[in-house]
């Protein structure tokens, strides 16, 4: 009796070896990332919407978080949100861990970001780049990342929020995506596209370089990746080409001084390699989003 005991007794010990390689003792299973706290107070135009995202008090978020939405009416036709392969729900992702990243926020931490106009830096990407549609409701969640030590946590619960209403039709602002899709080389080889447009002019000049359509487009479609020149370049190109095509640039028109100033001879990439910090010109491009969406100046059209 005594050995058959002894033989049970080494055989669940050999069986709790396999069972556990090495013969360490079972992981405990993974905790939870705190749900975030997201909101869209943070004020809208035309053609975007300021998201706010707060970590929660305990875990933070130190990998970043996802934002997902799409209009009120797509969620309430389908009777729930999209599945996330369907390629019409728009997610936008906030890494943590990328160099440099603003998104690795500590309990409690807030950082706002913008649906409809987001700002290639370190660590952000989307599905979704075009402006927001004016005067529609759309609705937001967002949950935050995963990391080796916890899960990513729940989705925060749908927040609604709207862009401004469409009350423009002379006179007024488009969208530095708007003037990126619309222009003349689609033209050249669509002439019935509605995406064929006459840019009012065709070479603007940036700091105290000059650039032909071509090499804007280039530009246009370059993330920023970190580079506030490229980022300051292409609202200030956006500007230019409003304030060209019969939009009252008064309420930039020290903003576009003193972008030009900032620029200087730099080549803005892919034309050339030249680059500024994002500090150094985030105060600028702030004031030249707004007037290109709407929040300033004439308004943006409808």
């Amino acid at each position: 009796m005594r050995i058959a005991v002894r033989v049970f007794g080494i055989m669940a010990a050999l069986t709790a070896l396999v069972a556990t390689p090495g013969g360490a003792a079972p992981k405990p299973p993974k905790g939870q990332m705190d749900t975030p706290i997201l909101s869209c107070g943070g004020g809208a135009t035309q053609t975007s919407i300021n998201l706010q995202v707060c970590a929660g008090a305990t875990t933070g978020a130190p990998a970043g978080f996802s934002v997902q939405w799409m209009t009120a009416a797509d969620l309430a036709a389908n009777g729930g949100w999209f599945l996330s392969e369907d390629a019409r729900l728009c997610k936008a992702s906030f890494s943590g861990n990328a160099n440099l990243s603003r998104y690795n926020l500590g309990p409690g931490e807030c950082v706002t970001v913008t649906a409809g106009e987001f700002l290639f830096d370190n660590g952000a990407s989307t599905n979704c780049l075009d402006a927001l549609l004016c005067g529609t409701s759309y609705v937001f969640r967002a949950f935050a990342h995963a990391n080796s030590t916890l899960n990513r946590s729940d989705f925060t619960a749908n927040s609604t929020c709207s862009t401004l209403a469409c009350d423009h039709a002379t006179g007024c602002t488009l969208t530095q995506g708007y003037w990126k899709t619309h222009n003349d080389l689609v033209c050249a080889t669509n002439p019935g596209s509605p995406l064929c447009v006459n840019w009012p002019v065709t070479s603007l000049t940036l700091g105290t370089v000059s650039y032909d359509q071509t090499q804007l487009l280039s530009i246009f479609n370059t993330p920023a990746g970190g580079n506030g020149l490229i980022a300051l370049a292409h609202q200030l190109i956006a500007a230019k080409l409003n304030i060209a095509n019969g939009a009252d640039g008064s309420a930039v028109a020290g903003a576009i001084v003193s972008a030009d100033a900032l620029i200087g001879g730099l080549v803005v990439p892919p034309v050339g390699s030249g680059s500024l910090a994002p500090s150094a010109t985030s105060a600028l491009i702030t004031t030249l989003t707004n007037f290109n969406e709407g929040a300033i100046g004439p308004g943006h059209c409808s």
